[in-house]
Parts: C-alpha cells; sequence; structure tokens
C-alpha cells in the first residue's frame, strides 16, 4: 500500500495499521481485555447486599435521579452495587482535588513546574493516596446508606466494614487498571474506563427508543427523529468546540549563540475555545443536585422548596435554565484560571526571546493574553450551556426521555476521549512511517 508520509494517514491505512502492526495490535487487545475485566467486576454483587431491596428502597426515597445521574459514570455500577460501583471516581476526585491544591499551595505548584518528571512522579503518587482516603470515606458513606434503606441482609455494622473494604479495594484494582491500559494500551486509562461506562449505556436506551417507535404513532416517531438529529448537532458542535483554538502570532526575535545566527522567526500560540473541558458542566450539576440530596436526607422543608424550583421539572424551568448557565459561565472562568495562567506565559515568552507582535513583553503581553482568553472563555462557556440546555429542552418537547441521562457531560466526554484516542493511534500510525523509511 502507498502512502504519503506528509499527511495524515487515511481510514485505510490506520486499520491495515491495526491489523497488521504487532505494536499496535497488542496494544489494543490489552485495552479491550482490560475494559471487558473492568466490565464484569460491576456485576459482582457486595457482600451481604439485597439487591432487590435496594432497589425499592431507592425508587421510593425519591433518590433515583442522583444515582441515575452517578450511574452515568460507574456505568450502572451504583444502582446495582457491585465491588466496581466507585469504578474509576475516587481517582478522578482525587485528581481534580490536587489540581485546585496545586494553584493554591506553593510547594505542589513548585513540584509540578520546577521538579520535571521526579515532581510530576510525587504528585501522582500523592494522587493516589488520595484515590485511597476518598474511597474509603465514600464507601463508608454507601455502607451506611444502604444500611439505612435496610437492604441488607447482615447487621448495620458489619456490612458497612464489609462495603468499605470491597469498594475501596474495587476502586484501587480499577486505577490500576486504568494506569494499566495508559501504559501498555491505547489511549488513556481512566478516560477510556468513563467512554466505556457511558456507552454500555447505549443498548438499553436503544431498545427502549425502538419500542417507542414500534408502539408509538407518528408524532413520536417524528419526536425521535427530531431528538436523533438534536444529538447529532450537538455532536457536531463540539467536535468543532472541542479542536477549535485561537493562534496568537508570535515572533522569535533574532539571536546568536556561538558562532552561529538565528534568523527570526514566526510561530504562533494557541490558546483553546474551551478550556475547562466537561469539568464546569460537571460542577455546575454536582451543584444543582446538592438541594435535593440534602433535602432527601434532612427532610428539610425549605431545602426542598428550593430543589423544586432548581428542578427542569418544576414550576420555574425558566429559573433552572437561568441558576444553570451562571454556574457553567463562573466554572468556565474560574477552570480557566486554573488552566492557563497568563503572567507565566508571558514570562516564558519573555525567557524564549518571543513576543507578540505589537505587544511589548511582560506585563502587556499578560494583559492581552488575559483579554483574548476572557474572550474565548466566554464563547466557550455560551457553548457549553446550549450543549447542556439543548438536547434536555428537545426531550421535553418530544417527549421522548428514553435517553434521559445521556446529556452534555456525557457527549463531551464521548467525543473528547473519541478524538484523544483517535489521535495517539494516528501518531502510532504516523511513527511506523518513519520507522519504515529508517528501514529502507
Amino acid at each position: 500500500m502507498v502512502v504519503s508520509r506528509d499527511k495524515a494517514p487515511t481510514a485505510q491505512e490506520t486499520f491495515m495499521q491495526m491489523a497488521q502492526a504487532a505494536g499496535l495490535r497488542g496494544r489494543l487487545l490489552v485495552t479491550v481485555g482490560l475494559l471487558v475485566l473492568v466490565r464484569l467486576g460491576i456485576f459482582l454483587p457486595v457482600p451481604g447486599i439485597d439487591r432487590a431491596a435496594f432497589g425499592n428502597a431507592i425508587q421510593n426515597s425519591g433518590l433515583g435521579g442522583l444515582v441515575g445521574f452517578l450511574d452515568i459514570f460507574s456505568g450502572g455500577g451504583l444502582s446495582l452495587l457491585g465491588i466496581f460501583a466507585l469504578g474509576i471516581l475516587p481517582y478522578i476526585n482525587a485528581s481534580i482535588i490536587i489540581q485546585l491544591l496545586t494553584a493554591a499551595l506553593p510547594s505542589l505548584e513548585d513540584l509540578q513546574k520546577n521538579e520535571g518528571e521526579a515532581g510530576r512522579r510525587k504528585i501522582a503518587q500523592i494522587t493516589r493516596y488520595v484515590s485511597v482516603a476518598w474511597a474509603v470515606i465514600q464507601s463508608v458513606g454507601i455502607g451506611l446508606w444502604v444500611s439505612a434503606l435496610g437492604a441488607t441482609t447482615e447487621p448495620a455494622g458489619l456490612f458497612v466494614v464489609k462495603t468499605a473494604l470491597a469498594l475501596t479495594a474495587g476502586s484501587m484494582f480499577v486505577m490500576w487498571i486504568g494506569e494499566l491500559i495508559t501504559e501498555r494500551g491505547v489511549g488513556n486509562g481512566a478516560s477510556l474506563l468513563i467512554f466505556v461506562n457511558i456507552v454500555s449505556t447505549f443498548p438499553k436506551s436503544v431498545g427502549q427508543t425502538l419500542e417507542l417507535a414500534q408502539s408509538g404513532d407518528r408524532s413520536t416517531i417524528g419526536g425521535i427523529v427530531l431528538l436523533m438529529l438534536a444529538f447529532m448537532a450537538t455532536i457536531v458542535g463540539i467536535v468543532f468546540v472541542q479542536e477549535g483554538a485561537r493562534r496568537i502570532p508570535i515572533v522569535m526575535a533574532r539571536r546568536q549563540v556561538g558562532r552561529r545566527q538565528y534568523q527570526e522567526r514566526s510561530s504562533y500560540l494557541p490558546l483553546r475555545l474551551n478550556q475547562g473541558g466537561v469539568m464546569p458542566i460537571i460542577f455546575s450539576t454536582a451543584v444543582l443536585v446538592v438541594p435535593a440530596s440534602l433535602a432527601q436526607f434532612t427532610n428539610n422543608e425549605a431545602l426542598a422548596r428550593v430543589a423544586t424550583y432548581l428542578s427542569p421539572t418544576g414550576p420555574t424551568p425558566w429559573l433552572y435554565v437561568l441558576v444553570y448557565l451562571a454556574l457553567i459561565l463562573f466554572f468556565s472562568y474560574f477552570y480557566s484560571s486554573l488552566v492557563v495562567n497568563p503572567v507565566d506565559m508571558a514570562q516564558n515568552l519573555k525567557k524564549m526571546g518571543a513576543s507578540i507582535p505589537g505587544v511589548r513583553p511582560g506585563q502587556a503581553t499578560s494583559k492581552r493574553v488575559q483579554q483574548i482568553l476572557n474572550r474565548l472563555t466566554f464563547l466557550g462557556a455560551i457553548f457549553l450551556g446550549l450543549v447542556a440546555i439543548v438536547p434536555t429542552a428537545v426531550e421535553s418537547a418530544t417527549n421522548v426521555r428514553t435517553f434521559q441521562g445521556l446529556g452534555a457531560t456525557s457527549f463531551l466526554i464521548l467525543v473528547g476521549v473519541a478524538i484523544e484516542t483517535a489521535k495517539q493511534i494516528q501518531t502510532y500510525v504516523i511513527s511506523q512511517r518513519y520507522e519504515g523509511m529508517v528501514k529502507q
């Protein structure tokens, strides 16, 4: 097969490499095998659980919405309460906590910026320890909650201890599997685990949609078609925005190293349109879920009233939309400030002898970058708000709720992980070209 070494690999070339190249094929098989192993662990029950009583208790307590939201990231593990029910969530939460602390604590910031690979390994180890602590806290909380629901076949104390041990061990095993996929497989292990958990809910939703289409009238079929078109448009929009970036032109100054003189060169500084990725939506959704959860646990009438008004199906859906958009805007700016530091960026450009044309190095450069970043963040937040609201609005308008729960968060994660994994496979295919050039 003749390929062009100057172009990105075609789909035909990529699939040929996946089938013929032993290295890539082995990595793909390792990835698939480990993902299947994690999925099987979800169906192994925690010792002492009465699953039938647990399911009935969730429906009667009104916490089905909260459990359904968390099930998106655990692949149904929480509602089944398997030993992998926590999945990769403790590790993801620990990573977010460490990322926030890195911006707040100078010692962690120094480890990340100045210690190189050794510092990054230390931060990774700290993240693992935090994951263990977080898994213990969550597993003990789940054990106490299930005991309070009366869905156990053992004494409460013994059940909580067994549940804490089983869920914590399962979560650490899943975390190790994720690191193993990252090291010996294809793609980012943690991201792929969440990706598979979300995709695992598709067959059930598709089956319910087909049953609805067979038993429904023309208006129902039209609603299903409209919902599918809305999903496709959302996915296309996510791809464009996730890959969208503002290229700020920069100029490398002429410099001389020894007897060699380097001419002035031009390049660009890419700033992504959506710096925060899916995190603003996750944080916003979590904040909106808090009043309903607290109202269920405390039986507080004031919290219950607030939760009713902040519900998309409540008496004031417009208030829910406004609060949701405001939270997404706030967390977009908050997370963008953690990801990109204009002052550090200006200092790095100055050290490299680079500058933005027409802008003085130093403080003026940081102000210019901050202005561009603020505009990009605002546009990205508006996009995230539309992605978060449009699918839900279409579901309400068409009254087709078979895909309920697969909202903006799921689509952003699916598209982001798919793009990242595809790029890694393409990078491997391109490396095979250069190996062929060396052999020739």
